[in-house]
């Protein structure tokens, strides 16, 4: 074997190279194999989108996406697509916080997912843990060195890929008590779900806005305020709203949604579906109402009765609304917007759809 290492070691690990490079251009899945090189782009306005599969992203507004976090099958087509228009797709990441407390369990975890992404041709990965941590607890810090160690593997391995962190809409409204500051500082931005900010079973059993504009500020005012860098923050926003079934609605368009047994208790029996955007816009030309305003929430809904003769309210988002928070973003330096999830609008082929969804899109410059 040592003789190898002379003029004929040298032809053979040329050929080795050779073959090496050849299987990996093979496997790249798109036919221009340029197009398999990872996307090293920096964005000065992040608009970041979740996809959950399908092939609805053929219709997505791609002059402004910037990345594409795939939370369903991976499709080929769709990173051949997206690397055409110089948008990064990242991996979706999950793993229960018990387990992480080991670092040979994170280091493992850390080692297939970027295996994953150089496979796939991905850019990076968006990790979505969403569980229970108590502050200063083991799984706090544990969580922490997990992203750090996440970012820093898959900034070696993958140079130019992106890793980055979901988020409740506001630090002090959850019991995720992650190590906001240090997660922010250890990977290259935070996604803001600034969503689902009503909790129905605690509430006080009246239907409102999913994400009402000033508590939602108020989220943001809160991740400043412990020193977070705007540019590490990406607004989310729900594409989706909830249908409320309304036992009692008052014509001053008040829907008590459920009973409470008594004044401590939460709300009984609610009656809430998660409904997407496409759907509401079905739903408005049958509506009883027409879209309704709430100048206090800065948000849209409207009522309507089922085929049971049960009157329903829905809030939700629209471009109006939108509008405004994404007009918050640009004039307060956040890193981006982005929505959960871009598969929630009508991408077929009817007019008034198509008005729509293009307008949806639109809201995202906050103009």
């Amino acid at each position: 074997m040592k003789r190898l290492l002379g003029g004929g070691g040298a032809r053979l690990r040329l050929a080795l190279l050779l073959r090496h490079w050849l299987l990996g251009a093979s496997a790249c899945p798109c036919q221009q194999p340029a197009l398999c090189k990872p996307i090293s782009t920096q964005w000065d306005f992040e608009v970041f989108v979740f996809d959950v599969g399908g092939k609805t992203w053929k219709f997505y507004d791609w002059t402004q996406i910037t990345t594409v976090a795939t939370f369903g099958q991976y499709d080929p087509e769709l990173l051949c697509y997206a690397h055409s228009k110089g948008s990064r797709v990242v991996l979706n990441g999950n793993i229960a916080v018990k387990e992480i407390l080991k670092p040979a369990v994170r280091t493992a975890w850390i080692k297939q997912k970027t295996s994953l992404a150089k496979k796939q041709y991905m850019d990076g990965i968006n990790i979505d843990i969403e569980q229970t941590v108590k502050k200063f607890s083991a799984e706090y810090y544990a969580l922490t060195s997990l992203i750090k160690e996440t970012t820093e593997a898959f900034h070696k391995e993958i140079p130019g890929s992106q890793v980055t962190f979901d988020v409740p809409w506001s630090p002090q409204h959850s019991d995720r008590c992650y190590n906001y500051t240090g997660i922010a500082d250890s990977c290259d931005f935070l996604f803001v779900m600034s969503y689902d900010e009503q909790s129905p079973v605690w509430s006080n059993c009246i239907a409102g806005a999913n994400a009402p504009y000033k508590q939602t500020l108020a989220g943001y005012d809160h991740y400043l305020h412990m020193g977070i860098n705007p540019k590490k923050l990406v607004m989310g926003v729900p594409w989706y709203g909830y249908d409320y079934t309304c036992p009692g609605l008052r014509k001053i368009h008040v829907c008590f949604f459920a009973k409470k047994v008594f004044q401590e208790a939460p709300c009984n029996h609610a009656k809430i579906s998660q409904v997407p955007y496409r759907n509401i816009m079905k739903w408005e030309r049958s509506s009883i109402s027409g879209i309704l305003w709430d100048e206090d929430q800065k948000a849209p809904y409207l009522e309507y009765k089922d085929s049971q003769g049960v009157f329903h309210q829905v809030w939700f988002d629209n471009p109006k609304s939108i509008s405004l928070k994404a007009a918050y973003a640009k004039m307060h330096g956040l890193r981006g917007i982005g929505m959960w999830n871009a598969n929630c609008l009508d991408y077929s082929a009817n007019s008034t759809a198509r008005q729509q969804t293009e307008a949806m899109w639109e809201a995202l410059k906050g103009a």
